[in-house]
């Protein structure tokens, strides 16, 4: 199944009833000065003047940083308001953050998903941030600063009744889950380790959208629903204004099960980029400021503790 596809379906119904809540400062249509601050999730970035110094100089003359993203992938990307260009979302918020520190504005621009590197390869765009997964196969083309783990995650409801943790939580019980989906191949992989912990085995209630199997966890007729693990931090956040669904957080796994990275790719042809985004990336994790865009979204936990590069490792 298309991931990106599950996943949109996943929280569509959410989003469109957050966005007016959660709408990041300003849209990509703004003003084209550079920016010196950008204010985000309660907190200012400032500029910094020897991240700057760090940039190509053709990223330094031009005052900015072309960007393509995959819109909408709640929520990491998604149009502030549907039918205009403005942008909001996990990646735009990082990006003009970002580029806040390198005192150049991360102009975001719309592309197919599967046409963004090549589009980076052909120079049509500087570098790309759309909750890419790193992985060695795209390293051949691009670099990646990588700055989340992401996975899998269990959405329950509101309070935790079912005092649900992990996936062992889930060993002789009900769970839902979207058929035709890494989360339903965890499920059944799990099976194993419940049955050896005599516990029984889950009992996996497969549904055609994840809107139906939140349905039946708002109706208890199961305790949790496996997806990713973004999509249920996010539908925890937003569903009805937060009041119906918490994320449950298994200490063993901060980003999810089977968690991947998620990078931003940039451009072979210029590393000295490569460089001053992974830096500035490091300097609001110091500084705390990436966290409190994280957590804008519902998903502090999947937050790097190091701006990593290229750390895929298959």
């Amino acid at each position: 199944m298309n991931i990106r596809i599950a996943y949109r379906a996943a929280i569509a119904a959410a989003t469109a009833a957050a966005l007016v809540s959660l709408s990041a400062c300003g849209g990509d249509d703004e003003a084209t000065a550079t920016p010196s601050t950008f204010s985000v999730a309660g907190v200012e970035v400032v500029k910094d003047q020897k991240l700057h110094d760090l940039l190509p100089e053709k990223i330094k003359k031009a005052g900015e940083v072309r960007v393509a993203t995959d819109v909408p992938y709640p929520p990491f990307e998604m149009f502030l308001k549907e039918g205009e260009p403005a942008l909001t979302g996990l990646d735009y918020d990082l990006g003009q953050a970002i580029g806040a520190k390198l005192g150049v504005r991360f102009r975001f621009a719309p592309q197919k998903f599967d046409g963004i590197v090549p589009a980076i390869q052909a120079g049509k765009f500087d570098a790309a941030m759309s909750a890419i997964t790193d992985n060695k196969e795209r390293q051949k083309v691009v670099d990646f600063v990588d700055y989340s783990q992401s996975g899998s995650g269990i959405l329950v409801a509101e309070g935790n009744p079912a005092k649900v943790t992990t996936l062992d939580d889930l060993c002789g019980r009900k769970a839902a889950v979207q058929t035709a989906t890494n989360q339903l191949d965890l499920l059944k992989e799990h099976q194993a380790v419940c049955t050896k912990a005599g516990k029984g085995r889950i009992d996996i209630q497969t549904f055609p959208k994840d809107s139906d199997a939140q349905l039946a966890l708002r109706s208890g007729k199961v305790v949790a629903q496996v997806l990713t693990k973004p999509a249920a931090g996010w539908v925890a956040k937003t569903a009805d204004g937060g009041k119906t669904f918490d994320l449950a957080e298994d200490p063993a796994a901060p980003g999810g099960y089977n968690a991947s990275p998620n990078g931003i790719a940039v451009s072979k042809d210029l590393p000295q980029l490569t460089d001053a985004i992974q830096q500035a990336l490091q300097a609001l994790i110091d500084d705390g400021n990436l966290v409190h865009i994280f957590n804008k979204y519902g998903v502090a936990s999947i937050a790097i503790k190091e701006a990593t590069r290229n750390a895929a490792v298959d």
